[in-house]
């Protein structure tokens, strides 16, 4: 089995309602800040510049699926899981537990962008990097 990068987190006040439900789109908000984490957790960032070029990691596809709510206070398990990974791009899965329950699922899809003048070209992941995110390539 692949590895996983798994944090947790607490549900903030301010993501949630007047019931304290958190709102669907702070689900997004945590599977970034998750990706961020991960990118961390192997040496690299979101987004970096050398004296090459600027590389960043646009999102071309973003979608979660809902179970049951994450409430102000919880205690969410975060668990990513990379999914796929071709010469531009990477996709991965994130979970959201809590006390063993999956609440929802998220699915991202990045590429590996050079950004010049405001513009986003793909680009070939580095070949290191490639090499890290197939080590942690979820197998079915």
């Amino acid at each position: 089995m692949a590895a996983e990068f798994k944090m947790t987190r607490r549900v903030q006040f301010a993501e949630t309602d007047q019931a304290g439900v958190m709102h669907f789109a702070n689900f997004f908000r945590i599977m970034e800040e998750t990706e961020h984490a991960f990118w961390r957790s192997v040496g690299q960032s979101v987004h970096v510049r050398d004296a090459e070029q600027e590389v960043g990691w646009p999102r071309v596809r973003a979608s979660c699926e809902y179970f049951a709510p994450a409430r102000f206070e919880d205690v969410l398990e975060l668990t990513l899981r990379v999914t796929e990974v071709t010469a531009t791009k990477f996709s991965y899965e994130l979970d959201f537990v809590r006390e063993a329950k999956v609440l929802a699922k998220g699915r991202t899809t990045a590429v590996c962008c050079s950004i010049e003048n405001a513009s986003f070209t793909p680009v070939r992941i580095p070949d290191h990097l490639r090499a890290r995110l197939e080590e942690l390539l979820t197998t079915a």
